[in-house]
């Protein structure tokens, strides 16, 4: 809906903008920096950990001390360390994390531990960006053709080796287990909005972007569910717990050829990621300048190339130097956040978008449903199913629990949004949209909150210290808009 009615760069910056006013789009602003930015880090060393099991296939080794994070490679030595303190004897995984602490270089006595693979691949990748949208265009294409016809192949193979008794119990954790692996997973469907940071560079976003966003969800979403069942009905689902599921179970199945195939198409398909967000976060950066709420240069377009050429090295060098040194586990958590945050504004939005007459409209038109009697059936459904875990957060109160806090408040907030629904007969499908994905959001570990609130904390200073006096909508400013 807003892709169709403000067809704009900057996503759900924009959109935010246009329904809350300029202090919420900052937040939004920021918060999508961890989406495209940070979640492009931990994309970066996943390519990195596909591209190195890829070359140690065809026999080719690289260092360790080239391939690793130096948070990883330190928790791994001093678990090496703790079990030969306590005369434990060392797995063959202790012993190689020795091995390559000693071989890594020492410089002023520090190890030395780089992820170089995913720093090179960032930085081909902001080349391509920074040269246009063609060329990036062509070769996002050819890798998304490629890795479909790959994940198309497996399931077709795979489904001949299934063995309905793994799916026996078909959820093994309970329902709530199942809420908990929606969150867990989330990070999966993510980037399909970027679709929407290219509404410049679209010769019809009224009737492209709605379709694009929904035709790739729709494809996405089938294809992983059948990926699911073919996976968890060749092997059981707790030896699934490794780097390349897909690669593992037919190696087990002594299928090592297709495994092969499968890793090269892991590459091919983190590459198209890392193209697909390293597009996306320099036109965010590129509307919110041009809002004044980032320095003019953010908003240079290249003579040439029509591409927001700094904005686009600035992401770059950002991605790639956070690559070479950071740990993805907490980065992932993060973006889904920053993800998740957005889209709740997003779903809020579009109900605080004004009426319009869609008679004359061309593109897509969010069809209204009244959840007037839809939402409240689903939210005591909800309060029902989950009833005792409501009893035990309430019970966990003041103890220190800042995941039951969450989830209180989320209750809260449901419970609001109910009354509201009645009263002004919101629209069914923004509200679930607010509604679900603030659950996810509070299924995200308490600690990955603490550095979000950490992480807007700084953003809003940058915005009160630069972005709220520099704004277009600034006092003496305003002629300028």
């Amino acid at each position: 809906e807003f892709a169709s009615r403000v067809p704009i760069a900057g996503s759900a910056y924009t959109y935010a903008y246009v329904s809350f006013g300029e202090i919420i789009a900052w937040i939004i602003g920021w918060a999508l920096i961890l989406e495209y930015a940070i979640g492009n880090i931990v994309v970066a060393i996943s390519w990195s950990g596909y591209f190195n099991n890829l070359l140690e296939a065809i026999g080719v080794h690289l260092p360790v001390w080239l391939t690793a994070d130096p948070a990883t490679a330190q928790t791994a030595y001093n678990a090496a360390q703790t079990a030969l303190a306590e005369g434990k004897p060392l797995t063959d995984s202790l012993q190689f994390a020795i091995n390559a602490w000693n071989a890594a270089p020492v410089i002023g006595g520090y190890h030395i531990f780089i992820n170089l693979p995913a720093f090179i691949i960032v930085g081909l990748i902001t080349c391509l960006t920074y040269i246009g949208m063609k060329e990036s265009k062509r070769s996002t294409n050819a890798m998304v053709v490629f890795k479909i016809a790959v994940i198309i192949f497996v399931i077709i193979l795979g489904f001949f080796f299934v063995q309905p008794s793994n799916w026996s119990p078909f959820m093994p954790n309970g329902f709530e287990g199942v809420l908990k692996g929606v969150s867990a997973v989330f990070y999966a469907y993510i980037g399909f909005d970027a679709i929407s940071t290219t509404a410049e560079e679209c010769k019809n976003p009224q009737r492209d972007l709605p379709k694009g966003m929904l035709y790739s969800l729709a494809i996405c979403t089938v294809l992983y569910i059948l990926i699911a069942l073919v996976l968890t009905g060749m092997v059981h689902f707790s030896e699934l717990n490794v780097t390349d599921p897909l690669a593992y179970v037919f190696e087990k199945i002594g299928q090592t050829w297709i495994g092969y195939i499968v890793s090269i198409s892991a590459v091919v398909a983190t590459t198209s990621v890392l193209l697909v967000f390293q597009l996306g976060q320099p036109r965010i950066w590129m509307s919110m300048s041009r809002d004044g709420l980032l320095p003019k240069k953010f908003a240079k377009i290249h003579p040439k190339f029509k591409t927001p050429s700094f904005s686009t090295i600035l992401t770059g060098v950002i991605v790639a130097v956070g690559a070479l040194f950071l740990q993805s586990g907490l980065m992932t958590d993060l973006t889904s956040i920053g993800t998740l945050f957005a889209f709740v504004l997003v779903s809020g939005g579009v109900l605080m978008l004004p009426k319009i007459d869609n008679s004359g409209r061309t593109g897509f038109k969010l069809p209204y449903i009244n959840g007037r009697f839809i939402v409240p059936a689903l939210y005591l459904g909800f309060i029902w199913l989950l009833n005792e875990r409501i009893q035990t957060a309430f019970q966990s109160l003041g103890k220190d629990s800042l995941q039951e806090i969450l989830f209180l408040v989320f209750v809260l907030i449901g419970g609001i949004l109910t009354v509201l629904t009645i009263i002004k007969k919101y629209s069914l499908i923004p509200i679930l949209g607010v509604l679900f994905c603030a659950y996810l959001l509070i299924e995200i570990p308490a600690k990955s909150w603490t550095l979000f609130f950490m992480w807007m904390g700084a953003g809003l200073a940058i915005y009160l210290l630069y972005g709220y006096r520099k704004s277009k909508l600034a006092p003496g400013n305003q002629d300028l808009t």
